[in-house]
């Protein structure tokens, strides 16, 4: 016999058969930098060094362009209101996640700090919105 086996005469005694009494609370920990699969808008933050924030909703990414280049690769969004271009090193990786709409927040570093450059790291120097 299950000792975890529970009648439910007591709930059906309350007209309410179906409570989640005993039950446990899923604990979802939210990761900053990527979405969780299922449940939230999906939004990007872009964030400067200033503090300055811009979110945009990904349903309205119309299309994405990376170019590579020997100094520093760009990354131009094309959002139905605004064009976002994004400057920096090893950007194809970004470019790949936010073909999936994985990012959710995209820092940029000072330019004094670039010289910390990981392999396989993107690093965003600059981000310019135009309307």
């Amino acid at each position: 016999m299950d000792h975890g086996f529970k009648t439910r005469f007591d709930q059906m005694r309350e007209n309410n058969p179906a409570s989640s009494e005993g039950k446990q609370p899923i604990q979802v920990v939210p990761n900053h930098d990527t979405f969780h699969p299922i449940g939230y808008a999906r939004n990007l933050c872009l964030i400067w060094p200033d503090g300055r924030r811009y979110f945009f909703n990904y349903a309205y990414l119309i299309a994405a362009e990376f170019l590579p280049s020997h100094d520093k690769n760009i990354i131009r969004l094309d959002f139905s209101s605004h064009q976002i271009i994004l400057k920096g090193y090893e950007l194809e990786s970004l470019f790949m996640q936010l073909l999936d709409h994985l990012p959710r927040l995209i820092c940029t570093v000072d330019p004094r700090y670039t010289n910390n450059i990981n392999e396989g790291e993107s690093l965003v120097e600059s981000i310019d919105v135009l309307t």
